[in-house]
């Protein structure tokens, strides 16, 4: 096959659009998924690749979007999130299935749905996007740190099982990024988001991005397991150096 498939999850703004670009600059098709159509289908056009509906949490919509992903030697799992920061004793129970559905099903759902074709490629690549808070616990966000704790242990478990086939696995965890994130979490609170980067300079979604790049651009042989990325103003979770 002349033209290398890649697939991007999350992909209608952030790390998961900036990814996208980033692949399509080497070469590679791109299928970006997310529920966002309409930024999918912009971003599509702007890099000559195929924007499908896709929500992680629901299996008719990973099977109809894995259906149509013909042959695939990149996955990167970026789909996720977080809702909320409440203590355990005041967990939103809607909240946690959320972010479990979303970090750790949803890469469950298209890891296995895509994992076939991954090692057909002869040279396959699965990154998944954590997060430091796959390392850490931190006061307040338990529902998060529990689903990227699975979430990276799910992708950790498929680098022995995976072993001796065709498949390489990164893990890219990052620190503070200044995307939606912070906003989806606060549920659409603009100025509690801007709050979380006020004093520092954090991480952009293309810092990520070139990473992503940099690992899909290894010779078959070299295998980037864990990556953790972080701006010079952090040093872990809710840990950072700001600037009045």
């Amino acid at each position: 096959m002349s033209t290398r498939t890649a697939v991007v999850t999350g992909a209608s703004s952030g790390i998961g659009e900036a990814t996208a670009r980033e692949l399509a600059k080497q070469g590679y098709h791109v299928y970006v998924g997310a529920r966002r159509v309409e930024r999918l289908e912009k971003l599509a056009e702007e890099i000559g690749g195929s924007a499908l509906a896709l929500d992680v949490t629901d299996e008719a919509s990973v099977r109809a979007f894995t259906d149509a992903v013909e042959h695939c030697e990149v996955l990167v799992n970026n789909a996720g999130g977080a809702k909320g920061l409440a203590p355990v004793s005041e967990a939103d129970l809607d909240d946690w299935r959320w972010m479990w559905e979303t970090n750790v099903l949803g890469t469950l759902r298209l890891t296995k749905a895509l994992l076939p074709k991954l090692i057909a490629s002869g040279n396959g690549l699965i990154v998944t996007i954590t997060s430091i808070a796959a390392f850490h616990a931190y006061d307040n966000g338990s529902g998060y740190t529990s689903a990227k704790h699975a979430q990276a242990v799910l992708h950790r478990t498929l680098r022995g099982e995976l072993l001796g086939q065709p498949v390489r696995l990164t893990e890219i965890a990052p620190g503070a990024v200044e995307t939606e994130f912070s906003l989806v979490r606060f549920a659409g609170d603009a100025d509690r988001a801007a709050s979380v980067y006020q004093g520092i300079d954090p991480l952009v979604a293309q810092d990520i991005a070139e990473v992503v790049g940099f690992v899909a651009s290894r010779p078959p042989h070299v295998n980037l397991d864990t990556i953790t990325v972080t701006p010079r103003d952090q040093a872990g979770p809710g840990r950072f150096a700001r600037r009045a």
